[in-house]
């Protein structure tokens, strides 16, 4: 697309809008509140990063693996979610929350039945998301959201997914699916949406990975706080967005037909190998009588490896799910 089309798109974009935009009032108002939040969430970043200079300076001290259970430990460097809406449908309870380092979205998810409503958080430094404005300018079906311009898509009736920019550096979606009249849902939602941040403690977090892996996400998810579990997935810069062990913590207790026996944390556990598509898979049943599940395409040994790498959380926050 050229310089001149691309003006254009701008141009008509802000015609469609400007009967639709908000009093000049109102829009000062919001950037004065939006300064405001910007330099809060400044001084908890500044922090945050203290906290993790200080923290690399200390010696990690690693289980090994022996004959005696590996103590639980707090697990470090909790992910944060950056936005929460303050307006949901009635009967809609939060039962999902997955956020990681470096690029990863941040996605939060509540459900009432078969319905869903989805905010995610997206970095436009992330190639997929980097065009996202000039996206939004090419499309006719528009919207202001906080005196920004947003799109509509995948509108069905039932489904709809609102698309916006609350800053230059962010991309936020508020996706409504299986429930009637999804397009204003989806618009009432993102109206309410702040700058307010919650937390992901789940009970584990990595140890050591296997070389070319690094961390992609942490998730959390239940209906309610018995059932919850976390979950933690690693994947190669390769191949970035894919899964390439993943690790679950929680009370199922997976199907072991065929597995052999092998230690995994000092505890008796067990081996079953790649199958077809199934991948590989170590389970451990912990002291506690939660299950490790460490699953993956490596070497049996990288497995049982990622396994007693493992740190584990003894109070992890599950006090949401279901709220």
């Amino acid at each position: 697309m050229s310089e001149h089309e691309t003006e254009m798109l701008l141009r008509d974009s802000l015609e469609r809008l400007a009967e639709r935009a908000p009093d000049g009032n109102e829009v000062r108002n919001a950037l004065v509140r939006a300064r405001h939040r910007r330099r809060q969430r400044f001084t908890l970043a500044a922090v945050a990063a203290a906290v993790v200079v200080v923290t690399a300076g200390v010696p990690v001290v690693l289980n090994v693996v022996s004959d005696v259970p590996a103590d639980v430990q707090p697990a470090a460097g909790r992910p944060v979610l950056d936005y929460t809406p303050d307006w949901l449908p009635d009967g809609f309870t939060e039962q999902y929350r997955s956020a990681g380092p470096g690029h990863a979205p941040q996605v939060r998810r509540w459900l009432a039945g078969p319905a869903t409503v989805e905010l995610a958080a997206h970095s436009t430094a992330d190639p997929e998301w980097a065009q996202t404005a000039l996206r939004i300018s090419a499309l006719k079906d528009q919207v202001v959201v906080h005196g920004r311009v947003g799109m509509v898509t995948g509108e069905t009736g039932t489904a709809a997914t609102l698309t916006w920019m609350p800053d230059d550096g962010h991309v936020l979606t508020a996706e409504v699916d299986g429930m009637p009249d999804a397009r204003k849902v989806a618009e009432q939602v993102a109206d309410s949406v702040t700058a307010e941040p919650a937390r992901i403690r789940g009970e584990a977090r990595f140890g050591p990975l296997p070389a070319g892996l690094r961390e992609l996400t942490t998730t959390v998810r239940g209906s309610n706080p018995d059932d919850g579990g976390t979950a933690l997935d690693a994947s190669s810069p390769a191949a970035p967005g894919k899964v390439a062990v993943r690790v679950t913590v929680g009370a199922g207790a997976p199907g072991l037909g065929g597995s052999v026996p092998v230690r995994v944390r000092g505890l008796p556990g067990a081996y079953l190998a790649a199958s077809g598509p199934a991948e590989a898979t170590v389970a451990v049943h912990l002291p506690s009588g939660r299950w490790l599940i460490a699953s993956g395409r490596v070497p049996q040994e990288e497995l049982v490896a990622v396994a007693d790498g493992v740190q584990l959380d003894s109070a992890p926050d599950y006090g949401w799910l279901g709220q």
